[in-house]
């Protein structure tokens, strides 16, 4: 998400018509869960958060996705959760760049 106040991303696993990660076969679950411990394993090491958010809401947008999301206990939405707090205050293009080619080298394999 593009939104600097809270390092963000989200997963939408390659399969159509799922809404649910119990509708997701076992083997994808496990590659699931996999992926969102990479991601927040990331965002840990990345921007040394006070607390790391996981959700799969999907209340909006039907098709499975997950959010994982980096607080801090000072964020503009602590404690409450991030989903329309206040507009986006999206990142900078330089840093942008800069956090997308982090995500690329760390998720390549």
């Amino acid at each position: 998400m593009n939104d600097s106040r809270y390092p963000w991303l989200i997963l939408v696993p390659r399969r159509p018509a799922i809404s649910e990660i119990h509708h997701l076969p076992t083997t994808d679950q496990q590659s699931l869960f996999t992926e969102i411990i990479k991601v927040a394993e990331f965002l840990e090491e990345e921007f040394k958060p006070a607390k790391i958010n996981i959700g799969a809401i999907g209340n909006i947008v039907p098709q499975l996705h997950v959010h994982i999301v980096s607080r801090e206990f000072n964020d503009p939405a602590w404690p409450d959760p991030v989903w329309g707090h206040s507009p986006q205050v999206p990142y900078q293009k330089r840093e942008a760049r800069k956090i997308i080619k982090k995500i690329i080298i760390n998720f390549a394999e």
